[in-house]
């Protein structure tokens, strides 16, 4: 008993030294703890992978093969040891032929794509810059129209992972986020995605997955980081500071766009069945003898370009591939023109939303939907574009919506619930119309 009471009297003398050692002990107990949590879902998502890998292949089926595209750059240079960690593991357990190329600088996929052969599997590993990258760079290659039926699988690894919102369930844990995500694309569920089409004058073309963003929000959220020292308030601060050297901040710009287009049905590929030889004589028999006849082409008439000339705080082009509608009729993106006015504590507040949600659309602005635009500078105009967070030369270009255009590897979940999701409204339609009549 005197040990113990000698215990806590040496401890009370010595209060600070003992709240620092208590506090230590606490967060290196907390630690500990995440760590062990972490090797467990490692664990259950190799259990999880090594069912696939145990499967047994017909002898005239090959293994898959998947090559990934890895920025090691990604995440504050964590990503390599993220993927080698997470993602790896359950790759190889898979039984999948994987091959990993590591991107070395900004812009080297782009170059990597145009060497890539054919492989079942395109998987980006990465944030949202390298996928644009690869989007784009695959988009480039003279076959396209091949590689472009490829399904792509996205593992979040990059600071900013938009679109892997669309793509699998959140989670605050990252490597419960990269297991899922590497799961997700074992079980080869997927969903078409819109790209947008971004043309410059000379340049070639970029494709996005997500937006194109113009205008203050995005000059200020890019200068957050030279404020890390405020912490959490570092956002705040670059938009505040932004107010004092210019306002208000217009963009001036002309807009011209066509609207929505009908939403084709999307046909399963099938390749037909060669006839027989007695078919094929009597067919070219009747052609010769009754050739068809000259179809006359009806003239088309172009729709008429809609033109808006405007002046806004911020101008962004987005996909609805966040707000994903698999059953919706007609294919649009969406032009989002803020108010020309707004006061320095909204600019504040709003510019703080978008760094969390870069296509927030706020209050007041103008929405329109098309299929194709046009987006003309003044002359001498200086700044840059965001294309799915990474900087481009503002310049004027022109946008065109390819709808559905790649196929991503999802979350089945996900894909239940975009299905669900899209058909409620119709049927609560169509009850109201029984319950009135």
């Amino acid at each position: 008993m005197s040990r113990v009471v000698r215990i806590f009297r040496t401890l009370r003398n010595n209060w600070k030294k003992s709240t620092v050692g208590f506090s230590l002990l606490i967060y290196g107990g907390h630690w500990t703890y995440g760590k062990y949590c972490d090797n467990l879902l490692r664990r259950a998502a190799c259990e999880e992978a090594q069912v696939f890998g145990s499967q047994l292949l017909p002898p005239n089926v090959r293994v898959q093969k998947a090559t990934v595209f890895l920025n090691p750059a990604a995440c504050k240079g964590k990503a390599r040891n993220l993927f080698e960690k997470n993602a790896a593991p359950i790759l190889h357990l898979a039984g999948l032929d994987v091959t990993i190329v590591k991107t070395d600088y900004e812009g080297q996929a782009k170059k990597l794509l145009e060497l890539l052969e054919m492989t079942d599997l395109i998987i980006v590993a990465g944030g949202d810059g390298t996928l644009q990258e690869v989007v784009t760079g695959l988009l480039r290659k003279a076959d396209q129209a091949v590689f472009s039926r490829i399904p792509i699988g996205f593992i979040p690894l990059g600071a900013t992972s938009t679109l892997s919102h669309t793509l699998y369930p959140q989670n605050d844990n990252k490597v419960k986020q990269i297991g899922d995500a590497t799961l997700a694309i074992l079980k080869g569920e997927t969903v078409a995605l819109d790209v947008l089409e971004i043309k410059g004058e000379s340049n070639p073309p970029v494709y996005a997955m997500t937006s194109l963003r113009w205008g203050s929000y995005r000059d200020a959220a890019e200068k957050a980081s030279k404020y890390w020292y405020l912490g959490p308030l570092k956002t705040k601060a670059a938009h505040l500071f932004s107010t004092w050297r210019e306002w208000t901040q217009k963009h001036p710009a002309s807009v011209k766009y066509l609207g929505p287009t009908e939403r084709l049905p999307e046909e399963p590929e099938v390749t037909p069945q060669r006839p027989s030889l007695y078919r094929r004589i009597c067919r070219r028999l009747s052609l010769y003898w009754n050739p068809p006849k000259e179809e006359v082409v009806p003239e088309i008439v172009p729709e008429p370009w809609e033109e808006a000339q405007l002046s806004p705080i911020e101008l962004s082009i987005t996909t609805q591939n966040q707000k994903l509608d698999l059953l919706r009729k007609e294919d649009s993106m969406i032009i989002c023109i803020e108010p020309e006015t707004i006061s320095k504590g909204d600019f504040i507040t709003v510019g703080s939303q978008r760094v969390t949600n870069p296509q927030l659309c706020p209050e007041g602005s103008t929405v329109l939907q098309a299929s194709q635009c046009i987006l003309e500078l003044p002359e001498g105009t200086e700044g840059f574009f965001s294309i799915d967070s990474e900087a481009y030369d503002a310049m004027s270009v022109e946008v065109q919506l390819l709808p559905r255009k790649l196929h991503f590897l999802c979350d089945p979940k996900r894909k239940r619930e975009y299905l669900q999701r899209s058909q409620t409204p119709s049927e609560g339609g169509e009850s109201e119309q029984a319950a009135e009549s």
